[in-house]
């Protein structure tokens, strides 16, 4: 297999965490669920959540992840591979801004550009 397949796996990852969470977010937004304080209110609202269509979906390919990441962890030391990671958050920015309306503020697109700075560092060594 070429370097680039190695990479595949954690491109995957990322792609299928960064899914999952959106949507996971996204349907919380959308059936305006608020966590009570009780216990037993908050194990009906997780039970409730868990047979959404669409947070399974979230929830699958969160296994999906963890799959692809155990392929990736075969052909990368973890000190290589995990800084990749760090992009689930600038994806997550990048789409939750304009999807959730969320803020993007100096110190967020700093940050981001840090992160992204970072990854290519580590990646290259």
């Amino acid at each position: 297999m070429s370097r680039f397949s190695d990479y595949l796996y954690i491109f995957l990852t990322v792609i299928f965490t960064v899914y999952g969470q959106l949507i996971l977010k996204w349907r919380i937004q959308t059936l305006g669920v608020s966590l009570p304080d009780e216990f037993r209110d908050k194990a009906v609202v997780i039970l409730k959540l868990l047979f959404d269509p669409y947070v399974l979906s979230g929830l699958s390919f969160a296994l999906l992840a963890s799959f692809t990441w155990m392929a990736a962890m075969t052909k990368f030391e973890l000190s290589t591979a995990y800084p990749f990671m760090a992009l689930n958050f600038v994806l997550v920015l990048i789409i939750a801004v304009p999807v959730f309306g969320e803020s993007l503020t100096a110190s967020k697109i700093l940050g981001t550009i840090l992160v992204v700075l970072g990854t290519i560092l580590i990646g290259r060594g």
